[in-house]
């Protein structure tokens, strides 16, 4: 199912056919930098993945995280959406690409049509976003998108510092 499309972008919701997608992306270079390991490399693992984080978000929260494709070829070249993390008070926004598909303004494109998104049809009132303070392109994007660096919190499973940007819904 199509969520959303932006001009160059289609965001779809992750099935069990993007298994080969998922561990590419996950064990990518700056995926494994800037977000983590998830030790995601065999087709039973990501299958899991798939449906305890991304399918499992989509019946709890009405929303998650979904695969960015390109419209014209229909491939997927990233993921966008939003988390509720049980250890931040607010949803917060996040997104990765392959590297191939970096620095086209893809991020930007994607980002900024899933901000308005959480505010215009989720109705939230305010939506964060984090990153880690050496990720010069994610903070560059996130003010680009309108969110403001407001505090730094720790990571309770990764063990890390994290600047934190916030976003107010500007209808409410």
């Amino acid at each position: 199912m199509i969520l959303l499309n932006t001009p160059r972008l289609a965001l779809r919701e992750f099935t069990i056919d993007d298994t080969d997608f998922v561990i590419e992306l996950l064990n990518s270079e700056s995926y494994l930098k800037y977000i983590g390991r998830r030790n995601i490399n065999t087709s039973e693992e990501a299958v899991k993945y798939i449906t305890d984080n991304f399918e499992n978000s989509y019946i709890e929260n009405g929303f998650g995280f979904y695969v960015i494709q390109l419209k014209d070829k229909k491939s997927p070249i990233g993921i966008c959406g939003l988390a509720k993390r049980d250890w931040l008070d607010d949803i917060d926004l996040g997104f990765a690409l392959l590297p191939d598909f970096e620095k086209n303004g893809y991020a930007y494109e994607v980002a900024a049509a899933m901000l308005n998104y959480s505010f215009t049809v989720l109705h939230f009132r305010k939506i964060v976003a984090i990153t880690q303070s050496n990720n010069s392109g994610s903070i560059k994007l996130l003010k680009k998108i309108g969110m403001k660096e407001s505090i730094t919190v720790f990571h309770p499973i990764e063990k890390i510092e994290l600047m934190l940007f916030s976003c107010e819904n500007p209808d409410r």
